[in-house]
């Protein structure tokens, strides 16, 4: 098992960077938040878990020890697995799945890419007493401002990626502003991943 690794980072990507480790070269899987923390040719420290399959290993990485931790547990669900588990803490933080699954909040299951009104239910049922409870936050009074609140999170998480792809501060925003724009709703601004591929799509090869 290769709880973490240290290195240089040789690239980031869209969905993975190459970190430097003893000479070899390794590529790690993450999501865009914890890519958006790294930089070329700085040293990272990543915490990750090893996925070995009969034709393949490939290695997740994480910004923190819970988010990894996250990332196991939800793949104990049947019909999740590391890809989906990896989407499901692209979109949310892993203190906002333990919330989802304490407060049956199926819909907020539901804005990960590839579950459905089903899925979110087994991921509930199966989840209940594995995540753990959620952090305490303020009292829920009303339902608008803590969503807004969470959309404006990601939607600099978004920012920051773009930011650790090569692209200027003021670049990254006027691309993710232009996505949420073009799409009139379309796309949420708290869905990190499709918000992420439209504005790279829009910047293609540029640098700002």
């Amino acid at each position: 098992m290769i709880a973490s690794v240290r290195g240089t980072v040789l690239a980031v990507r869209l969905d993975s960077a190459v970190v430097e480790v003893g000479g070899v070269g390794m590529l790690v899987h993450a999501t865009p938040a914890t890519l958006a923390q790294l930089r070329h040719g700085q040293e990272a420290v990543l915490h990750t878990s090893l996925v070995v399959r009969e034709d393949s290993l490939t290695l997740f990485g994480f910004a923190d020890d819970d988010e990894r931790e996250a990332f196991e547990v939800v793949q104990t669900v049947s019909g999740v697995g590391p890809r989906l588990a990896l989407a499901m803490l692209a979109v949310h933080t892993p203190d906002g799945l333990r919330r989802a699954v304490a407060d049956e909040d199926l819909k907020a299951l539901e804005r990960v890419p590839g579950i459905g009104r089903k899925g979110a239910q087994r991921i509930v049922l199966e989840l209940k007493d594995r995540l753990g409870a959620p952090s305490p936050v303020a009292p829920a009074g009303g339902g608008g401002a803590p969503p807004e609140v969470a959309a404006s999170d990601r939607r600099q998480q978004v920012v920051d990626a773009l930011v650790g792809l090569g692209w200027n501060p003021r670049v990254a925003d006027e691309a993710v502003a232009n996505v949420l724009a073009d799409t009139e709703g379309a796309l949420a601004a708290d869905d990190v991943p499709a918000v992420l591929r439209a504005a790279l799509r829009g910047l293609g090869g540029a640098r700002g």
